[in-house]
Order: C-alpha cells, then sequence, then structure tokens
C-alpha cells in the first residue's frame, strides 16, 4: 500500500472509531502497536474471515425464517449467552459451546421431535470440532442436523443452515452451495445464510457470486460480523482500504471470542505481507483476549516467531497449538520448520503426523486435499500430488487449487502444464486480484525452469516485495 493509499486508510479508520463506544475503543487500545499509525492498518487488514461457523438458530426453538436478531448478549448463564451468539453469527467461547451441547443433548432425549433443538445440537458440534479438532464431532453434527429437517422437511431454515456450516467446516463447498442456497430461498432476510454462501463461492472459485451475495447480505444486515464477512470480499477484489476501513470497525467491536478469531485473522494477514513483528503481536493480543482459547492463536504465534528467528520459540508454539487442537495444515508448518532446522528425523516424523490426522480427517468426511497435496510435492511424491489435486480441481476449482496443482506439476516435472495453471492463480484477468507471495513465487520458478526469463525475475522480485520470508 503506498503512503498516500495508507493515510488515506488510516483517515478512513478514524472515522470509523470516531462512530464506535468507549468500551470498542478501549478494545482496540488493548493491542499492541496502537497509535502506531501503520502497524493498525497491517493488522485490520487481514482480519476478513469470522473465526467460527456458527449461525442463526432461534435461541427459543423457533424456525427463525423471518431473519429474527439475537437479543443482547449479558451477564445471562452459558447456554442463553451461547444461544445468542449463535443467533448473531459470530464465533462462541469453547466452555459456552459445551454447554449448550449439554443442554441440548437433554432436550432432544426428553423431546426428540423438537426440530429446532436438533438443529442448535448439529451446529454446536460443528463448532466444537473446529475449536478442538474433535473431527468425531462432525458425523455426530451431520445426524442432527438431518434429523432435524427430517422432523421439518419444508422451510426449516435451522438445518438448512446449519447443513450449509458443516459442509463448509469439512471444505466440501459444492454441497455447501447446494444447501445455502436452498437457506437462502427459505429465508431470505436471514444474512448468515448469505455469509455462509460466501464461503462456499469463494472455495468453488465463484468470486463473481461471492460478490453478488455480499451485495445481499449487506441489504440485510450490516452489523460487525457482517461487515468482518464483507472485509473478506474487498479483499479477495483488490479493495485493501475498503477492507482495512470495514474490518477495523468489526474488529473493535469484537470481544473475547469473536474479537479474538479476526485479531488472529489480523496477525495471518501481516504475515502475508511480510510483516512478522505485526503478526505476533495482533496474535498474541488475541491470545490475552480468550486466554488462549481462539485454536489459531499459537499457530500464528509460530510462524511468526519462527521468521523472526525465535525458532526454539515457534516449535513450542506449534507443539501448543497441536496439543489444543490437532490441525494437518499445522503438523506440516511444524515439520517444515523441523526440516529447515535441520531436525531431519523429527521433520520425518511429523510428516508421519500429517498423513494420519489427513486419514483420520477423511475418515469424518472432511477434505484435506490442499495440505495432503503440499505435503506429497515438497516431502513425499510429487505424482501422488498431482493425482489428488488435479480431482481437487475438478471439484472444487479455486485460485488456491490452481496454485497447488500448479506447483505439483512443477515438482513432477510437468512445467509447460503447470505454467497454466499458475498463470490461473495469479492472472487479475482470471480473477486472482489477491497478491500472493507464494502464488507468486511458483509462477516464476515455473517461468524459470522453462526458461522465460523475464517474466520469472518480474515475478520473483514481486513476491519478495510482498514478503521476503516466503522461501524462494
Amino acid at each position: 500500500m503506498s503512503v498516500e493509499n495508507e493515510e488515506r486508510a488510516a483517515r478512513r479508520l478514524g472515522r470509523v472509531l470516531g462512530g464506535l463506544g468507549e468500551a470498542a475503543r478501549v478494545t482496540l487500545r488493548r493491542v499492541p502497536g496502537w497509535g502506531q499509525g501503520r502497524g493498525v492498518i497491517g493488522a485490520v487488514l487481514g482480519c476478513f474471515v469470522l473465526g467460527g461457523v456458527l449461525m442463526a438458530v432461534p435461541p427459543d426453538g423457533g424456525d427463525g425464517g423471518g431473519g429474527r436478531e439475537a437479543r443482547p448478549v449479558g451477564a445471562a448463564g452459558p447456554e442463553v449467552r451461547t444461544r445468542a451468539v449463535v443467533t448473531a453469527g459470530v464465533p462462541a467461547a469453547l466452555p459456552d459451546v459445551a454447554e449448550v451441547i449439554r443442554e441440548r443433548e437433554a432436550r432432544v432425549r426428553e423431546r426428540p421431535r423438537d426440530h429446532a433443538s436438533w438443529a442448535v445440537l448439529g451446529v454446536a458440534y460443528t463448532e466444537r470440532a473446529r475449536r478442538t479438532g474433535t473431527v468425531a464431532d462432525y458425523p455426530r453434527a451431520e445426524r442432527a442436523l438431518h434429523t432435524s429437517l427430517r422432523l421439518r422437511p419444508r422451510g426449516n431454515a435451522d438445518a438448512l443452515a446449519g447443513l450449509t456450516a458443516l459442509a463448509s467446516a469439512r471444505r466440501d463447498f459444492r454441497t455447501a452451495e447446494q444447501w445455502g442456497e436452498e437457506a437462502a430461498r427459505v429465508a431470505p432476510g436471514r444474512w448468515t445464510s448469505y455469509a455462509l454462501l460466501i464461503d462456499a463461492y469463494d472455495g468453488l472459485g465463484r468470486y463473481k457470486a461471492a460478490r453478488g451475495t455480499l451485495e445481499k447480505l449487506l441489504a440485510v444486515n450490516s452489523g460487525p460480523a457482517a461487515r468482518a464477512r464483507a472485509a473478506q470480499v474487498y479483499w479477495d477484489q483488490g479493495g485493501r482500504e475498503d477492507a482495512a476501513a470495514t474490518i477495523a470497525d468489526a474488529a473493535v467491536s469484537g470481544e473475547s471470542a469473536e474479537g479474538a478469531a479476526w485479531w488472529v485473522r489480523a496477525g495471518e494477514l501481516a504475515w502475508e505481507r511480510g510483516e512478522p513483528e505485526e503478526s505476533l503481536r495482533y496474535c498474541e493480543a488475541a491470545g490475552r483476549l480468550t486466554a488462549g482459547g481462539e485454536p489459531d492463536t499459537d499457530a500464528c504465534r509460530g510462524r511468526a516467531l519462527a521468521a523472526l528467528g525465535r525458532t526454539a520459540e515457534g516449535v513450542r508454539a506449534y507443539r501448543v497449538a497441536l496439543s489444543r487442537r490437532p490441525s494437518a495444515h499445522v503438523a506440516l508448518r511444524l515439520g517444515e520448520l523441523y526440516e529447515s532446522l535441520g531436525r531431519a528425523k523429527e521433520a520425518r516424523e511429523q510428516y508421519g503426523v500429517v498423513r494420519a490426522l489427513v486419514r483420520r480427517s477423511a475418515a469424518a468426511g472432511v477434505n484435506e486435499s490442499l495440505v495432503l497435496g503440499a505435503l506429497e510435492s515438497e516431502h513425499g511424491d510429487p505424482e501422488v500430488a498431482v493425482r489428488v489435486l488435479r480431482a481437487e480441481w475438478e471439484r472444487q476449482p479455486s485460485l488456491r487449487v490452481a496454485d497447488a496443482l500448479g506447483w505439483a506439476l512443477h515438482r513432477a516435472g510437468e512445467d509447460q502444464e503447470a505454467l497454466g495453471y499458475a498463470r490461473r492463480a495469479t492472472d487479475r484477468e482470471r480473477g486472482g486480484e489477491v497478491r500472493s507471495a507464494d502464488f507468486l513465487s511458483h509462477r516464476g520458478a515455473i517461468e524459470q525452469a522453462l526458461g522465460l526469463a523475464a517474466s520469472a525475475r518480474r515475478h520473483l522480485a514481486e513476491a519478495r516485495r510482498l514478503n521476503p520470508y516466503v522461501a524462494y
């Protein structure tokens, strides 16, 4: 971002903060780096994905088809508090999710034909799986949500939205699209249906559809959680200033679980911008909001610490992250950190953990094709990576899959075909409006292999400008 554009974004951020209450401004001041100008802009650019997948389920067992808003979350007990957060469409604290599960499991035992309680239970199972890595909760969620839909097959927006969120959490975006479109048809006044559809369209590479769905979302709801989702689309469009101003409003309004999730996203994008110091500050701030309860906090810290040369701390952060939530993606990062440190035996063991987690996820219906493809491309059999990623491209042709397949083809020695996918991932005319150092470095390396020296130099130089900490 140029100095002029950054100052303009900062002025917009100031206008956003001027409309917030003192509590929200205090929330932002708790974040290290507040008041240091560029650091705040770097942070808010990254918070473009909601941390959770909880969505609208009425707290009193109604169908919610009219898109009613949640009651304010006050000093009520965890069950009431979490159900209100569910309705608001933002993440809930893990202890509150557990309390909802206990309460709703008891409810459906007493009233097995209570379709709304089955829907709440399915949503809560999905969120617990997301936050803890307990993938066995995904089949439980599927059974609960289909039970709700069987009990009320028509107009059951709760179950439809829950099934959309479940499919997205499993990275089955084609199924998420189908359920999400039906949920939006049944309850056009419910903003969370549109938010979930944006995720599905993004996973399928349908970026124009995502932009159109955003317009419908904001017509129904313009609150902080909706604006956080909007910022994702603005960023995908290359609208960095709009993303910064929009996510700032959402992030400073959040507290506890939702605030931590958005600040973690800030840390992740600060890393993408080549700013590991800022990334570390924002992820540590997120951890303080929930006493380390946000599952991505430690993984975010680990990558930043490793980039800053604090590798022993980075290893410890990754280990803590994996102890809190087993994740194939995080396990792969830790293995690659071990390998970079010359700890080959520990790296191989960690890659074994990745494979075990991928198998466990697959048994629960979770799609880990991108992680498996990355593992095989760099540390296994590139031909296997190509097969896995070709199948994924047929199912879900997003920019991330295009980049991964292109790199796998390069590693397998198929550079000419690889270049086509690398171009698709990076050309603005093909939808690649987000400038990713990884994508560009992959394209540059492929062009280098093909003897396209000028183009390779240009793309590798741009990748270094975007993030000098990416390996080239």
